[in-house]
């Protein structure tokens, strides 16, 4: 009980100091234990398909993270509005909660999620919640709690209902002894944060799930995600968000990895494009069930260059977090994406001027840009 007690207040704090980034959505620890269920051994799933006229029916849990309301609007767009539930454990802003259905649900009560299932005939699941990098090496319990024992609810009830099922997957699941320059689809896979191991497992479970089970699981390794619609959130790549606020407010930017950090790289709407290519995409055009995808990649250094364009009197100093740093040093520089763009057509939009561009646009920075111009 004082472990429970203890992650209970660590969730708290969390959950009063910031949002968590990509994807990232904290559940409450009092639900966490065995849901009393088994997928029986000689079960047989099959994955549900869909005409042009028989839309998906949608949930995605961990929705007011940096990717569900995004990923939410681009598919009430295509699918119809009430045809996607957005979800949480946290109150949404007026804004969100208007748009479109939106409930309350947490990962870690198997019950409730499975009525939600059941209740709203859900067909497609996107399961976003769990907590990132730098957030899950400061509470490795929780982490725990979050990626793995929500993912073993999602699994489970996915299978049982012949939902098609898609995890995002992070550079993050690859380790120090991964080939870094590029990290192809296959490889050694060796982690060392609890973020990272939480993934590796989400990867060869639903692999696992897929083959033992027929479950239609499809993930993405993304790499580090920008968007200019919601706030850093405890991921090593957010120095990348971070320097276009701050670039515009005060002029300065402290980036806490070295200047000569290589990272891949993505915008926002470039990830929610792969996303909603990958779930659409023929089952039989799909040689794996998880696959790299990549737009750019570049440094700190780089990226300030490319910022300066816009804001010249940016000061860019170095305070190196050596926690983070060591993440960064672990993952890949550079993602190999050839078997996404074989298998079934991934190319991105947003390289790092048009990234660059966009990002000030969105944030209010017209006079700058035009200044610069």
């Amino acid at each position: 009980m004082p472990v429970i007690r203890n992650l209970g207040r660590a969730a708290s704090q969390l959950l009063q100091s910031s949002g968590c980034g990509c994807g990232v959505s904290l559940v409450p620890v009092r639900a966490i234990g065995v849901s009393p269920r088994q997928v029986a051994s000689d079960a047989s799933f099959h994955s549900v398909t869909f005409s042009e006229s028989d839309h998906p029916r949608v949930l995605i849990t961990g929705g007011l993270g940096q990717l569900g309301v995004g990923l939410a609007k681009l598919l009430r767009k295509r699918f119809g509005k009430n045809n996607v539930i957005l979800s949480d454990i946290r109150k949404p802003a007026d804004n969100v909660f208007y748009s479109g259905p939106f409930i309350f649900a947490d990962i870690l009560d198997y019950k409730n999620l499975r009525e939600i299932v059941v209740n709203n005939r859900i067909t497609w699941l996107f399961h976003y919640s769990a907590l990132l990098s730098a957030v899950g090496e400061a509470n490795v319990p929780l982490a725990r709690a979050v990626n793995i024992t929500g993912l073993h609810n999602v699994l489970d009830i996915a299978a049982e209902h012949n939902l098609r099922l898609f995890v995002p997957s992070t550079i993050g699941a690859f380790g120090p002894t991964s080939p870094r320059d590029p990290t192809p689809d296959l490889c050694i896979q060796r982690p060392r944060t609890i973020y990272g191991v939480s993934k590796v497992h989400a990867e060869l479970m639903g692999e696992y799930y897929h083959y033992r089970y027929g479950l239609d699981f499809r993930c993405l390794r993304y790499p580090g995600i920008i968007s200019a619609d919601s706030q850093p959130g405890g991921g090593t790549t957010d120095y990348a968000v971070q320097i276009f606020h701050d670039a515009i407010k005060t002029g300065k930017f402290q980036c806490y990895l070295r200047p000569d950090t290589r990272l891949p790289m993505m915008y926002i709407d470039d990830c929610l494009k792969a996303t909603l290519e990958v779930m659409e995409a023929p089952a039989e055009a799909l040689t794996m069930r998880t696959y790299n995808i990549s737009a750019m990649s570049f440094t700190p250094e780089e990226l300030a260059q490319e910022v300066q364009k816009y804001v010249p009197e940016l000061q860019m100093t170095y305070n190196v977090d050596q926690v983070r740093q060591a993440i960064a040093d672990s993952w890949p520089m550079n993602f190999d994406d050839s078997n996404a763009r074989r298998d079934w057509g991934w190319k991105h939009d947003y390289d790092l001027p048009e990234l660059v561009t966009t990002m000030f646009s969105y944030l209010g920075s017209d006079s700058r840009i035009a200044q610069a111009n």
